[in-house]
């Protein structure tokens, strides 16, 4: 479990908005409950509100009571697109959630071999390095997670990252089941390590159609372990 940060208000803060951030939790994606977020986080009921108010007053996030808590501004139509996507996710199965990652991620790599900047490639390398290093696997997943939008990101397609971010909140409403977990964090040969860096040097090598293939072995991987 992550360390305690009672006494560290301004570091809870600060935990709570990477968490947000490197968990590629875009405007309009509903948060975790709270018993999950301290759990992920490592601290207290009262000070994960405290945080959240905090972040609620700065107009980063926003609370619909019985809903749960939205990145973002709050706007009209937010909530009812979020429950839409909500109620999609709810209606999938994980098999079909994984045919459609299939259909636009490996589209999205090629796009990003092509577009991607120098600052893109660096956050791709910044995210395999920090989850390779992660201590636990929620800090993974929130690493995955980013890696994944930061590579819709480097496409600079902002209709195709609108396209991602829309998959993403629907993936969240799926009900995925119990992953059995040997280890408290991933094994130092979990292969998802392997398979992300084949697609950033992909990308890196401005490669469209290796880019491709990559992200395409890489969740045909993640789905067969999900689904042996």
């Amino acid at each position: 479990m992550l360390d305690r940060i009672e006494a560290k208000k301004p570091e809870a803060l600060a935990r709570l908005q990477d968490y947000i951030r490197e968990g590629g939790f875009g405007q309009g994606d509903r948060l975790p409950p709270e018993r999950q977020l301290i759990e992920q986080l490592g601290m207290s009921r009262a000070t994960l509100r405290q945080a959240l108010e905090t972040l609620e007053r700065a107009g980063a996030i926003w609370r619909h009571v019985g809903k749960g808590t939205f990145v973002g501004d709050r706007t009209p139509d937010l909530g009812k697109d979020a429950d839409a996507l909500t109620s999609l996710g709810r209606q999938l199965t994980p098999l079909r959630m994984m045919q459609a990652r299939l259909c636009l991620e490996p589209a999205l790599a090629r796009e990003a071999a092509v577009h991607a900047t120098g600052e893109a490639m660096a956050a791709l390398g910044q995210t395999t390095k920090r989850a390779r290093a992660a201590a636990t696997w929620a800090e993974y997943e929130a690493q995955d997670d980013q890696f994944h939008r930061t590579v819709a990101e480097a496409s600079d397609n902002a209709l195709l990252l609108s396209f991602f971010d829309q998959l993403n909140r629907t993936r969240r409403a799926v009900t995925w089941g119990n992953v059995e977990r040997r280890n408290v964090r991933p094994p130092a040969d979990h292969s998802s390590f392997n398979e992300h860096e084949a697609i950033v040097q992909a990308i890196a090598d401005r490669d469209p159609e290796r880019a491709w293939a990559a992200m395409r072995d890489h969740l045909k991987s993640v789905s067969a372990r999900l689904f042996p």
